[in-house]
């Protein structure tokens, strides 16, 4: 099981940090500071996972990490994990991070942390990776996408509605107001003056 996907910079300032145990504020903040001066201090040429710090489970927990230009992808997993099916799942997800942001940088983790979480999402739930085929998950982000666009154009309906209302020079008032797809009935007023 994931326990953990933590996502920080050299310095070791996170950009992002999804917990699938329960952990007190003071003690995430603590992994991710422990988990960096872990994986901050090895070498380029040595394996990509270690046995995890105490704070995260010891012994029986491990950190599986990818170092890609200034950013470290690290998951801690304990030990029903297979660290190479790890290692393949975070390249899943930096390759579907760079289809989504053409070209992923660190500011873009930082801007977009809502679509990151939701690429996320679609791979790992509850600590279980749910897919790991990037043509799928790229799938699943469009369409949420669209229906982020489509809903946004119905956020300002009611608004305009009433605008278009208050602007009308009318000798009396409408029962049935249509703009577009939608339809708004005027229930009996006296009178707008």
């Amino acid at each position: 099981m994931i326990k953990a996907i933590l996502i920080f910079n050299n310095h070791g300032k996170p950009r992002l940090s999804k917990f699938y145990q329960r952990y007190s504020e003071d003690t995430q903040q603590q992994v991710i500071r422990e988990t960096f001066h872990l994986v901050s201090k090895r070498d380029e040429n040595v394996c990509n996972f270690l046995e995890g710090g105490l704070l995260i489970g010891g012994s029986d927990n491990k950190l599986i990490y990818r170092h890609y230009a200034t950013l470290y992808f690290v998951f801690c997993v304990d030990s029903s994990e297979s660290e190479l099916g790890i290692l393949d799942l975070i390249q899943v997800f930096v390759e579907t991070l760079d289809k989504c942001f053409e070209n992923v940088c660190e500011l873009d983790l930082i801007f977009h942390v809502d679509k990151v979480h939701n690429i996320l999402a679609e791979m790992v739930m509850g600590g279980m990776v749910l897919e790991t085929n990037m043509n799928e998950i790229v799938t699943q982000i469009d369409a949420q996408n669209k229906l982020e666009k489509s809903e946004a154009g119905l956020a300002g309906a009611p608004a305009r509605a009433v605008s278009a209302v208050k602007n009308m020079n009318l000798p009396e008032i409408p029962r049935n107001i249509n703009i577009g797809d939608i339809s708004i009935k005027v229930p009996n007023l006296p009178s707008f003056r």
